[in-house]
């Protein structure tokens, strides 16, 4: 039962599907597109690991104390989390898009070649994830969703 009545645990678990639903209906405003696959990808506003993160930390703080060690463990490895959102895996989402136009190129020219439309479905390769990491922006409104929703529920606990 205590898992139950964990604060830190469920308020990140609620920001990361809250974050990923949210995502629909910001995209069907920017974009006038309705993907509702959205919810179950990486990338985009706003960030659902930096709402999770954010949401655990907030949380602890809350329960614990900001000045607790559990609090400053929580927030440094959020740091670390947002930070490579941002950088690493947006970087490696950067470098997909490139590599996925050079994949384009090399099957036209197979294509054309008349040899690319006589193999297999299977030895077909299939484009690499381009949405791996989010911009600042992103995750700045992940984090700041993932603390809002951690004060807002913090009295139904």
């Amino acid at each position: 039962m205590a898992l139950l009545e964990n604060f830190p645990l469920w308020v990140a678990l609620i920001s990361i599907v809250f974050a990923q639903v949210v995502k629909i209906p910001i995209h069907l405003i920017a974009t006038k597109e309705f993907k509702p696959g959205l919810a179950f990808s990486t990338g985009g506003m706003p960030s659902s690991h930096s709402a999770a993160v954010a949401a655990v930390t907030t949380g602890i703080g809350m329960e614990h104390g900001v000045d607790s060690g559990l609090f400053a463990v929580a927030c440094v490895f959020s740091i670390i989390i947002m930070f490579d959102a941002t950088g690493i895996r947006r970087q490696a989402g950067e470098q997909a898009i490139i590599l996925n136009m050079l994949v384009k190129d090399f099957n036209y020219f197979i294509e054309e070649a008349k040899v690319w439309a006589k193999k297999e479905e299977y030895q077909k390769q299939e484009e690499l994830k381009e949405l791996l990491g989010h911009q600042p922006i992103e995750v700045f409104f992940g984090g700041l969703t993932g603390i809002i929703l951690a004060f807002v529920l913090y009295p139904l606990f």
